[in-house]
């Protein structure tokens, strides 16, 4: 997640502590430069008053979006310094005209960090980010350090398209920091020549002659080779920015020097951490935690394991109480690696050799997507379990390269990220479209299978495909992984002694064995379900157009054919150390790892498993048995008596609790529904006895006036009487 909502107001703060400067065509606050012995003024810089007026002001602007404590701003500060000079005094081809006026083109800079609603007005997610306007309207966006030739891919598009056939074929650029173009030392070069000609210096002319010789040599020995396929390339560039920049060597740096763990304050983590490229391994505690008590001296042992490696800090949540709330921590110690503004919380265990194993891959990792080949990708499956591969040509876009930038650090410690263009390996997967990703694991390859340009750069979509497909084909169960490897998934564990090396190695290939059969399986029923469904829309179609239906025609081609497998429950393999969990084995399961190796199918989600094969024998680490046994458990209802994880009154309310989960609306209707008949029963009692005391009253009242009437008679008796 980027954390520009953490720093910018802060840092927009201290920025803003000194007002700018007011533009004009000359600014006298900053010095001016040379460039072929032109004088240029400084950079456009842009702010929230000049803004808008600058953007309408010209045709073309070019705005470099940055931050001063960036170390990549910092890195790409010469080489767009340089493009601006060198375009400023270029002039167009057979004309002598100013190149900002002929052109109406425009250099600029904006400081995010001061002004950061505008960076963010243009969706600037990370720094630098380079944007060329045209009509006050994004064209082109380079995202990260880019060599100067990209940039000047786009600018002269932009002048041949509103100043065609005035622009040079070929550009000899200078290199960043440059004060002289190629051209214009060639230049001078001939004008010294001329000059010691003309002075008479024979010892001159001679040593140039014997230079020219040389060069003249040379040149024909770059030839011949060239034709060999050794050529040394004229530093001509190229116009084409789709292509990815080419790496741009960092500057040395050297991280945590005294192999301690430096203590963060909210300040220091906005200058140390979030506002450079540098890799933090950083713990958030709070002195009166005992679990944090315990890990402090595997933490500091383990900033001196990775003294000039790797930058360890910590942060005191008691102390930095706002920092711990940005960051989400929801709990102490809670651990997390940072780069670049992104972060990844830490998961697995707490030793120190758990600490440094992570570190290592955290450094490897968060040092880009590296590129193979053929036989460096071959030399990396005999070490790496899962690696994901990414295929890209020279279409791809850099949009492409910044979204696969994203994905290594929720790698650590899953997976390998790397990247290829070897035809060799477009052969082996079958590729034959750009960009494209997959996952080898042990060797058996997995297909991402979106392909729209959309949704191969959708970061989310990508990562939840990953973590389906980060573990191995059999996975060691452990305290970090459990969670991944048992939820929603039936899974079929291994309870095997790693003592016994040969028995556990055939256990581990029979297991292997068993689940690439079941995917390979899985995979034919997968397809042979989707054909059918694929043949029940053709016939639909044939009926509708048969019949001249054109609605029914209309809804059938509109039958959408779902090929997403997620509805499909998983089963997956994977394997525990017997001895190791021994405790959690007997009581969960009632199996005794001392009996030897045994299998078990256990379904988490509904608290059972399955230990015997149909013929009640135990499900041993065989192929045939785990397979024969895993068709009978799979199906619905399954044909073999699944046992508990958990007791039975323990079971009834687990079972009311999914059922309320899986269909909280009908759950809720039977509650309502329930609770009105109870009341409409309530009512309707208390109405019958309202009603039954209502008929004894009335009752009452009759009898007295009957009683009255024959023993004491009534007053209109009496006056008949008299």
């Amino acid at each position: 997640m980027r954390l520009r909502n953490l720093f910018f107001f802060g840092a927009a703060a201290l920025a803003t502590a000194s007002p700018p400067s007011a533009d004009t065509e000359e600014d006298i606050t900053r010095e001016n430069t040379y460039f072929n012995g032109k004088k240029v003024p400084p950079i456009l810089e842009l702010t929230p008053a000049n803004y808008k007026e600058e953007l309408k002001k010209s045709k073309f602007l070019m705005v470099k979006h940055f931050s001063p404590w960036c170390g990549h701003c910092q890195e790409f500060l010469p080489t767009f310094q340089t493009l601006y000079e060198y375009y400023f005094t270029s002039k167009p081809v057979g004309k002598d005209a100013d190149f900002t006026e002929f052109y109406d083109f425009r250099f600029a800079e904006l400081n995010c960090v001061a002004y950061a609603d505008l960076c963010t007005e243009n969706k600037v997610a990370a720094w630098p980010t380079t944007i060329l306007f045209e009509d006050g309207e994004p064209l082109v966006t380079f995202r990260g350090v880019k060599h100067i030739s990209v940039l000047s891919g786009a600018v002269e598009d932009a002048l041949e398209k509103v100043k065609p056939n005035t622009r040079p074929k070929t550009l000899e650029l200078p290199e960043p920091g440059d004060k002289t173009s190629p051209d214009a030392k060639a230049e001078t070069e001939k004008t010294e020549k001329a000059d010691a000609r003309e002075k008479g210096s024979e010892k001159e002319l001679v040593k140039e002659t014997e230079k020219e010789k040389e060069t003249e040599t040379s040149t024909a020995a770059s030839a011949d080779a060239s034709t060999e396929g050794e050529a040394t390339p004229k530093k001509t560039y190229t116009v084409n920015y789709n292509t990815p920049s080419q790496k741009v060597t960092p500057k040395p740096s050297n991280p945590n020097p005294k192999g301690l763990s430096v203590p963060l304050t909210w300040e220091l983590f906005q200058s140390m951490v979030t506002l450079t490229q540098e890799p933090w391994f950083v713990k958030f505690y709070a002195p009166w935690c005992h679990h944090c008590q315990a890990m402090a001296p595997n933490w500091e042992q383990l900033a001196k394991e990775m003294k000039g490696r790797l930058n360890i800090g910590e942060v005191n949540c008691d102390r930095d109480t706002r920092l711990c709330k940005e960051l989400r921590v929801r709990g102490y110690p809670s651990i997390m690696f940072f780069k670049g503004g992104e972060k990844v919380e830490y998961e697995g265990l707490r030793g120190l050799g758990d600490f440094v194993q992570y570190a290592e891959k955290a450094i490897d990792l968060s040092s880009g997507v590296p590129d193979v080949d053929f036989d460096s990708f071959k030399a990396l499956e005999e070490k790496e379990e899962v690696i994901f591969l990414y295929f890209y040509d020279h279409a791809t876009t850099s949009e492409d390269f910044l979204s696969l930038e994203r994905y290594p650090l929720s790698l650590i410690g899953k997976a390998k990220l790397v990247k290829t263009r070897d035809p060799k390996l477009y052969d082996r997967y079958k590729i034959t479209t750009w960009p494209r990703l997959i996952v080898s694991r042990e060797g058996r390859p997995t297909y991402y299978t979106p392909l729209a340009p959309r949704e191969m750069r959708d970061t989310r979509m990508v990562l939840n495909w990953m973590k389906s497909v980060w573990l191995p084909l059999v996975p060691e169960l452990t305290p970090s992984n459990a969670r991944d490897i048992m939820d929603g998934k039936i899974v079929v564990l291994g309870v095997l002694n790693r003592e016994n090396e040969d028995s556990f190695r055939g256990a581990i290939r029979e297991m292997k064995s068993a689940a690439n059969e079941w995917m390979d399986k899985q995979i034919q029923l997968f397809q042979i379900h989707r054909q059918d469904l694929r043949d029940a829309k053709q016939l639909r179609i044939e009926e509708a157009e048969d019949r001249g239906d054109q609605r029914a025609l209309r809804n059938a081609k509109n039958i959408r054919i779902n090929m997403d497998r997620s509805d499909m429950k998983e089963a997956t393999f994977a394997w525990v150390d017997g001895n190791f969990w021994q405790r959690w084995i007997r009581t969960t399961y009632g199996i005794d790892a001392k009996d030897g190796d045994r299998v078990i199918i256990n379904d988490e989600d509904k608290r059972r498993y399955w230990d015997q094969t149909s013929t009640g024998n135990p499900i041993v680490p065989s192929r045939t048995s785990i397979l024969e046994t895993l068709n009978k458990v799979t199906v619905n209802p399954p044909k073999l008596k699944p046992k508990l994880t958990i007791g039975v009154i323990e079971k009834m309310f687990f079972d009311i609790k999914m059922t309320f989960k899986e269909h909280p609306y009908l759950s809720m209707g039977c509650i309502l529904g329930i609770a009105f008949g109870l009341f409409q029963w309530l009512m309707g009692r208390t109405t019958r006895r309202a009603r039954s005391h209502f008929k004894l009253e009335e009752g009452v009242g009759m009898k007295e006036s009957k009683s009255s009437t024959l023993f004491g008679g009534s007053s209109n008796t009496a006056t008949k009487a008299d």
